[in-house]
């Protein structure tokens, strides 16, 4: 199933709060009582809200109407929140809080790394969850209007020669269009994956921390575990085996520019 999302054009988004109508989150929690909270507090807010109360229906908005943020609770009858999550990453970048009674490590860890952007605990300040879901929609779709390709009939089946680009050996990333060549192929990546790529791509062969990885890609408010980057990494790996990414024993990862297995 494939997800068509319509374009958001969200100028100076922290201070025109009447825009907000134009966004619809999915509220998936089996709890009404929860549920009907969540969506109180962002109805005002001025946000569209659908509430479901279980992932075989969020399944059905998803091919039908997908919405623009969703909140996903863990514990879901049937399939659990977890699949879900992973469902919807699979096919789209759309951005995904996670909500739980679960507040150990590993379940957040498991979140994050089956796609989750956020992970927030119960119980919970709506008015926190509120501030999450404004900083997600504000960095995804600003990302999204930014990068959409001014020619939408471009020719992709190769690399325009003239463009500025970024180029590690056969890697070469045009960071205007955010598109990337493996060689002649153009790689399908996602918006997290393309800026991994994109930073470890302007500086070959250095080593960065997880903890730099996070900053880069997920910003300097993100809250979640820095297993969320070795998550990215798999991900770029399994769509790009010959990308020369490689661990860097107790520091964490580099591109070299010379090629080479990964590690």
């Amino acid at each position: 199933m494939t997800a068509c999302y319509t374009r958001r054009v969200i100028d100076d988004f922290e201070t025109e709060d009447n825009v907000l109508h134009a966004f619809t989150i999915a509220v998936v929690d089996d709890d009404l009582n929860i549920r009907n909270l969540v969506e109180a507090y962002l109805h005002k807010e001025q946000f569209h809200t659908i509430g479901l109360g279980s992932a075989e229906e969020a399944l059905q908005l998803w091919a039908n109407d997908p919405p623009d943020l969703w909140v996903l609770d863990i514990m879901l009858p049937g399939m659990d929140g977890y699949e879900l999550c992973r469902r919807i990453r699979d096919e789209a970048d759309v951005p995904i809080i996670m909500i739980s009674a679960k507040d150990n490590e590993v379940d957040k860890i498991l979140g994050i790394e089956l796609g989750g952007d956020d992970y927030l605990v119960k119980p919970f300040s709506p008015r926190e969850l509120v501030a999450r879901v404004k900083r997600q929609l504000q960095r995804w779709y600003k990302s999204r209007a930014a990068a959409e390709p001014a020619d939408a009939t471009r020719a992709a089946s190769s690399p325009p020669a003239w463009q500025t680009s970024v180029d590690v050996g056969d890697l070469r990333i045009l960071p205007n269009e955010r598109r990337v060549f493996l060689g002649k192929e153009e790689l399908d990546l996602t918006f997290k994956e393309f800026d991994l790529l994109r930073a470890f791509a302007e500086h070959p062969n250095r080593a960065f921390t997880r903890d730099e990885l996070l900053v880069l890609v997920w910003g300097d408010d993100y809250f979640g575990s820095d297993r969320a980057v070795d998550h990215l990494i798999k991900r770029l790996r399994k769509k790009a085996e010959r990308l020369p990414i490689e661990a860097v024993w107790g520091h964490g990862y580099r591109l070299r520019a010379d090629g080479g297995d990964h590690a």
